[in-house]
């Protein structure tokens, strides 16, 4: 992917991500809410922050190099450093050496931040999706009872 594409996408995530909070900020305020309701503000919470941090890390791997350590300029060994190899997933990097060896770096909070945050956002849209249909079966409170009300009574 171009840096600007990954750019754009960095942006827009953040933007959603703030958008999301917002809303179910929003939610919390004005009550009664269904639980379906708030697993499904969440999900644009949970998927866009994942965007972001894998954006992040891309841009870490892209413009830096390995991720949080820097490459050695020679080996234990005494070998220079030849080059550096980059993966994007999972994002890591690679020093390799003259003499054929190298060393990994790969970001594990970057990986399992997204792993983690990607997985949360599959399982809410999966309770939404499973409480909506449970509340749609499920009778409103007070159905099927006759309710009057008198004037000045208290109930």
């Amino acid at each position: 992917m171009s840096v600007p594409l990954m750019g754009v996408l960095l942006l827009l995530s953040v933007a959603m991500a703030g958008a999301g909070i917002a809303t179910v900020v929003l939610l919390l305020r004005n009550p009664p809410l269904r639980l379906p309701t708030f697993c499904a503000a969440l999900v644009p919470v949970c998927a866009s922050s994942a965007a972001a941090v894998y954006c992040y890390g891309w841009f870490s791997v892209t413009m830096g190099g390995p991720f949080p350590e820097l490459c050695e300029d020679l080996n234990a060994a005494g070998a220079a450093l030849a080059g550096m190899k980059q993966e994007y997933w999972p994002l890591r990097s690679a020093c390799v050496y003259a003499d054929g060896s190298t060393v990994e770096y790969v970001s594990m909070s970057i990986n399992v931040l997204v792993c983690v945050l990607t997985s949360l956002a599959v399982v809410l849209t999966a309770a939404a999706g499973l409480g909506r249909r449970w509340y749609r079966r499920t009778p409103p409170a007070g159905a099927g009872r006759a309710v009057t009300h008198r004037p000045g009574a208290v109930s």
